[in-house]
């Protein structure tokens, strides 16, 4: 990786590193958001931070820039410095910490009216076992442009470890960015995030974000609609087993009016294991016509399986369509009765069904290679979780 000697960058880090000592961490059930997370045992600082693991050097489809963040930095310093830490601010003790001392990123950076041809795969390994890896994805796409990122974050081995990951979407006037975050860390590792898009006029953003590694954690996942026009579509899919805790904390924020938002998370719970989604649908003063739209459904496989789902809506603005719904169950034993008795065993009755929950979240998305994709990985974990 090339040093990090950009003032611009040295600059950032310095800020950051200053500020770490007046950011206190929140406390377990005395901040709001913190609940229903324990992280009263973590000491951040326990976790030296890390380079993460060697990866192939992503390939970048013509027209498009793929680099590494901090060659990024000199080689394209207007795109970096205009667009990083636009949407994250270093105003928490995670993300302060990704501003200081972040070891690997990634810019790509799409150029007006540019279509990306092929998928761009983005990945990040957790390497040293006991440290922290704090990384960075930047992805702007300026006027008109098209681009389908895979972002994908993994462990090196099984030993204890720290994620802190920070990602800024930038969607330009009429572009359209396809963007899947997949977390697949081992069940050892503390996970957290945050993650931040804007759209503007016109644009569009479908953003997945897969959980299923990770042992406790909070991710924060943040959509701001910024100009008319724009749309949002949020899906989140995550699977736990043992005694994994994953906490999601999402945000669609119409800022501009004629805006449309959609979120739907699905996630599939067993043994000990535990979840939080707590999403918000904010409405800015103005922001009239907008159709927002929020769900979190979940099905527990164990009886000892635990979820929350926390939907609420801040409304500033009188004509607007805001509805959400959640919803928490156990495998319906009817369903199960209703297999069986055609003669399948109970393992393939409970696969079947739980397959048909998944579905609706791939139903989201055409025929094609992202919808396969997406399908593989989560029958992949699914076999993990069912035969725990």
């Amino acid at each position: 990786m090339t040093d990090l000697t950009t003032e611009f960058l040295a600059a950032r880090r310095a800020r950051a590193h200053d500020s770490l000592g007046a950011l206190v961490m929140p406390d377990f059930r005395g901040v709001a958001g913190w609940e229903f997370t324990p992280i009263d045992s973590l000491e951040l600082d326990a976790y030296a931070p890390a380079p993460g693991g060697d990866v192939d050097e992503p390939v970048a489809p013509e027209g498009v820039v793929v680099l590494p963040l901090a060659e990024a930095a000199e080689r394209h310093p207007d795109v970096v410095e205009r667009h990083l830490g636009s949407l994250v601010e270093p105003d928490s003790p995670f993300s302060a910490r990704n501003e200081a001392y972040w070891t690997d990123g990634v810019l790509v950076y799409v150029p007006r009216n540019v279509r990306a041809a092929d998928r761009i795969d983005l990945r990040n390994i957790h390497a040293v076992e006991g440290s922290a890896l704090h990384w960075r994805t930047l992805v702007v796409l300026e006027e008109g442009a098209e681009a389908t990122v895979w972002d994908e974050t993994v462990s090196a081995g099984d030993g204890d470890g720290l994620i802190n990951g920070v990602v800024e979407l930038v969607v330009g006037q009429n572009a359209h960015l396809t963007y899947v975050g997949v977390q697949d860390v081992n069940e050892s590792t503390w996970v957290f995030g945050n993650e931040r898009a804007t759209v503007a006029r016109d644009g569009s953003l479908d953003w997945v974000t897969l959980g299923f590694g990770g042992k406790n954690g909070k991710v924060f996942l943040e959509t701001t609609l910024a100009e008319p026009g724009s749309t949002a579509r949020v899906t989140g899919g995550y699977a736990t087993r043992g005694r994994q805790h994953l906490d999601f904390d999402t945000r669609q924020e119409h800022a501009a009016p004629d805006t449309i938002s959609d979120l739907a998370f699905r996630g599939i719970l067993g043994d000990r294991s535990s979840a939080v989604w707590r999403g918000m649908i904010k409405v800015d003063p103005g922001a009239q016509r907008i159709d927002a739209f929020q769900e979190c459904r979940n099905l527990l496989v164990s009886k000892k399986a635990h979820a929350d789902a926390i939907p609420g809506l801040e409304i500033l603005a009188n004509d607007v369509r805001c509805t959400h719904a959640a919803a928490i169950a156990q495998l319906d034993p009817d369903q199960l009765f209703y297999l069986r008795s055609r003669g399948l065993d109970e393992a393939t009755a409970k696969r079947l069904v739980i397959e048909g929950f998944l579905g609706a979240l791939l139903e989201r998305f055409e025929d094609g290679p992202l919808r396969e994709t997406l399908a593989t990985a989560l029958d992949a974990r699914l076999e993990a979780v069912l035969g725990a």
